[in-house]
């Protein structure tokens, strides 16, 4: 057993050393016959594929746990892999959600080009508001001073384009709202209200509709009418016209109804405003418009001023603490100014009116200012006979109907109220249906009007 084990350990030896002489004779004829078959041929280098990064290359990193992490060839997709899809799907979706961004904005900026364009023509149609106010003084070509609605006053600029001659002191300029800079001049610088005050149409009544009150009549025309269409009469007599004159009674006895005739009767321009109209909220503005009422009335000469209830503003003074009732004092002084002034008001005719004579001032209404004083009464019998004739002329009355029951009885009617039971009486006949005027129509409207006019309050409970 041991002989064969040393002769199979011999031949084992010699087949490797025999094999391995054989691989290297081999060898060495195979690389003869690759260069001489090889010999204008170059060998083929390995070549690293192109980067997929820029910059400088991150450094491996070194100690322990280098060894755990994979090679970054094996993490960059070079080739078609899952990971190469996904870079390029999240590419994909930036670039459509780019794009939507951008098609959005190409959408939208029509539109605010549009708006911005209406909005310029709405700027351009409405313009910059300016500010009203009145030139005070003119300090040079391109400085004054203005004074605005509240009271202030300010030192400002006149623009280049502002024709200077046009601008005195007193006048009303255009001012800018911000700076207050004169940009304008404002030529008809009538008040607005004093515009309205002017009537353009005459009213429709007369004397005729005017039952009784013949002497009223008479002094009215003397006092108003007279010395307007016929100035020479007073000239060749020596004296001079009166400057007013002043209506005063119980209410409704026809005081307004004789201004409105008056108005219609004369060619004159009339000019008619309410007491409490020039009562006005900022100081100063009460009289100012007081000074362009009869400023207007005189442009407008020959012209006849009526101010209904003067009381509203010519009571008598008194010392009082508050401001509201300081300004109509000053109001009342300043239409007294007007009245009997230093500038004589040749043309200028004024009428008041009032039911409260007793509590004027007597500034207000001395000899000089108000040279007149007519009174009107309550009418008496032949007075309401008239007036009813008059308010019945037109109304199908019938043949049961007395007027002058109601003239002879001794309730205490005015004009007023005479017209309010003539209209009362037609209105029941018509709740009826009827076209005529009946006797109990006309007991049942003046019980309603007396009832209204003692304000339902029986007689005798105050004693």
């Amino acid at each position: 057993i041991a002989d064969y084990g040393r002769q199979s350990m011999q031949q084992l030896v010699v087949y490797r050393f025999i094999k391995g002489q054989n691989q290297s004779g081999g060898g060495r004829n195979g690389a003869g016959d690759n260069k001489k078959g090889d010999k204008g041929k170059e060998k083929k280098k390995y070549e690293r594929p192109l980067p997929t990064r820029v910059g400088k290359r991150r450094k491996k990193a070194k100690g322990p746990d280098a060894a755990n992490k994979l090679p970054s060839d094996t993490v960059t997709p070079h080739t078609r892999c899952r990971l190469r899809l996904l870079k390029q799907e999240r590419i994909k979706d930036y670039l459509l959600m780019e794009e939507e961004y951008i098609r959005n904005q190409e959408r939208l900026k029509p539109q605010e080009e549009k708006q911005e364009e209406e909005r310029t023509k709405v700027d351009d149609l409405r313009g910059s508001p300016m500010s009203v106010g009145t030139l005070e003084e003119i300090i040079d070509e391109n400085h004054a001073i203005v004074s605005t609605s509240v009271g202030s006053e300010h030192y400002v600029s006149i623009l280049s384009f502002v024709d200077k001659d046009l601008l005195e002191p007193g006048c009303t300029v255009l001012m800018n709202h911000k700076v207050h800079a004169v940009v304008g001049f404002l030529g008809d610088d009538v008040d607005p209200l004093v515009t309205v005050m002017k009537l353009e149409k005459a009213p429709k009544e007369s004397y005729a509709d005017i039952g009784g009150l013949d002497t009223q009549i008479t002094e009215i025309k003397e006092s108003v009418e007279l010395p307007l269409t016929h100035p020479e009469y007073y000239e060749e007599m020596g004296i001079k016209p009166p400057k007013g004159v002043i209506l005063y009674g119980p209410p409704g006895t026809g005081k307004t109804l004789l201004a409105k005739a008056v108005a219609n009767q004369t060619s004159a321009t009339f000019l008619r405003v309410v007491g409490s109209e020039l009562i006005q909220k900022y100081l100063g503005d009460g009289p100012k418009l007081v000074r362009e009422l009869f400023r207007v009335a005189e442009e407008h000469a020959p012209s006849i001023v009526f101010i209904d209830e003067i009381d509203a503003i010519g009571t008598k003074r008194y010392e009082s603490n508050s401001g509201g009732e300081r300004e109509i004092q000053r109001t009342m002084l300043e239409l007294l100014n007007q009245l009997d002034g230093f500038d004589s008001r040749g043309d200028v005719k004024v009428i008041m009116a009032t039911n409260r004579i007793d509590s004027l001032d007597p500034a207000l209404i001395r000899a000089g200012r108000i040279d007149r004083k007519i009174e009107f009464p309550m009418p008496d019998e032949k007075t309401k006979r008239r007036i009813f004739n008059i308010h019945t002329a037109r109304m199908t009355l019938s043949d049961d109907v007395n007027v002058d029951e109601h003239v002879q009885a001794k309730d205490d009617l005015s004009g007023a109220d005479i017209k309010a039971i003539c209209t009362e009486a037609g209105l029941l006949a018509l709740r009826e249906r009827r076209m005529k005027v009946t006797s109990e129509d006309f007991k049942k409207s003046k019980e309603n009007v007396l009832y209204r006019k003692n304000e339902g309050a029986p007689q005798g409970l105050y004693l």
